[in-house]
């Protein structure tokens, strides 16, 4: 039996007036997606002061344990924390002040038993000393005799060596879009400059005999370019670069050689008006017979927007947008910002919906002390369909506490705590 070759055809049903029926904003962008094979963006290291924003390229690696040295997180004094058990303010525990440990210097002394060195919140642990007691926590005897009013464990007020990250941990994921914080990190690990992805060019042609540009006066019947300008924001805000061909006219000839040039230099064309369905709208025509497999959509139910048009030409994704502004921003959002998001290379976060704030239920119990706002740093994880927040620990000195973090909690002024299981909402970070 003869396996049958002949290609298929996808039949529209046609409306009234012999049009083919407008599809659902899913079909349109399932047709889209499944058409459209990106190719992975090109890499170019870049210094970190230049990243923001930038997707990684690769897994960011530390190259050296941070901090190297363990150091302390308040101004105080050094001390063996056993040199500390049992103090309290009736009964303080009475300690010799030894040295001082210099900002930026190794201390070149060691401390014995009974012995404190003054220190400054960074400062170094000397060898001898394992925690730090706060300076609110002492009272001066004289000038080399402090009294401790209060016990310190070992590790106390200390961020030790590696704490912060150790050498090869993970910093940042491939595919991770870069925010204030991961700089800060890179930085603090003494990372420079790292590989990112080139930002996807986007080239915006308007058309229209009735458009002029945004500076000059318009007479009657005539509109100032709007929709270049909302789409450039539109495309820079979510990772690409805007090229602006201009305002040409309503031309086959000079759009088609426009837009046949753009898709030599671009990975996504648009082109702003020119989509419904009239004697000099000639977009659907010109992309049908730039390249295949051409216009894939045109018409979509979705208001404001209809017109939308949406293809492919060898591989680029082509887009025809309605002029209205409102339409412009509703189908950037819908079509091309998907598939501008495949081309960043970012691995994107399914929670993440354009929205600043997600609600969550916490993994754990939180306390808090009455009398302040806390903010907790929390990981975002899915389980099972739902959004739990996991808090991410620790002191107030460590860089990777938030890069580890999807955003934070905030835990009232006058509350004692969150319950495991409790809903709150999340800040997310941008």
């Amino acid at each position: 039996m003869t396996k049958d070759t002949s290609p298929v055809v996808n039949i529209k049903t046609m409306d009234m007036l012999g049009r083919p029926e407008v599809v659902t904003v899913d079909e349109a962008r399932g047709m889209l997606l499944s058409q459209f094979n990106p190719v992975p963006p090109p890499k170019i290291e870049m210094p970190i002061d230049d990243c923001l924003g930038r997707v990684t390229a690769i897994d960011v690696l530390s190259p050296e344990d941070l901090p190297n040295f363990s150091r302390s997180t308040v101004d105080g004094f050094a001390v063996a924390a056993s040199d500390t058990f049992g103090a309290t303010e009736a009964i303080p525990a009475y300690l010799n002040i030894a040295a001082e440990v210099i900002m930026g210097k190794e201390p070149v002394f060691e401390l014995r038993k009974g012995e404190v060195a003054r220190i400054a919140t960074g400062g170094m642990l000397p060898i001898g000393s394992d925690a730090v007691v706060m300076l609110e926590h002492t009272q001066a005897i004289n000038e080399k005799i402090i009294e401790v009013l209060r016990p310190v464990a070992p590790g106390d007020n200390v961020i030790q060596a590696g704490e912060d990250a150790k050498k090869g941990d993970l910093i940042l994921s491939k595919g991770h879009r870069i925010r204030p914080q991961d700089i800060g990190a890179l930085a603090g690990l003494g990372i420079t400059s790292i590989p990112v992805y080139e930002k996807p060019r986007v080239v915006i042609i308007s058309t229209g005999d009735e458009v002029v540009p945004a500076s000059s006066p318009i007479k009657t019947g005539e509109v100032r370019d709007i929709n270049s300008y909302n789409l450039a924001g539109l495309i820079t805000k979510r990772g690409g670069v805007p090229i602006r061909k201009g305002i040409l006219p309503d031309r086959y000839d000079v759009i088609k050689a426009v837009l046949k040039q753009s898709l030599k230099e671009a990975d996504i064309v648009t082109i702003t008006g020119g989509s419904s369905v009239g004697a000099r709208d000639l977009t659907a025509k010109i992309i049908n017979d730039l390249g295949s497999p051409g216009v894939l959509f045109h018409g979509v139910s979705v208001k404001p927007g209809k017109p939308m048009i949406g293809g492919i030409v060898d591989g680029k994704a082509v887009f025809g947008l309605p002029g209205h502004p409102a339409a412009v921003t509703v189908c950037f959002e819908l079509f091309i910002r998907p598939v501008l998001e495949l081309l960043t290379g970012e691995k994107k976060k399914h929670y993440r919906h354009g929205n600043n704030t997600v609600k969550a239920r916490l993994t754990k119990n939180l306390a808090s002390s009455s009398g302040r706002e806390e903010h907790i740093r929390v990981a975002i994880e899915e389980r099972d369909g739902k959004l739990w927040a996991r808090p991410i620990l620790g002191k107030s000195g460590l860089i990777t506490t938030l890069v580890k973090a999807d955003g934070t909690i905030v835990i009232p002024l006058r509350k004692l705590g969150l319950d495991e299981g409790e809903e709150v909402e999340v800040i997310l970070f941008d």
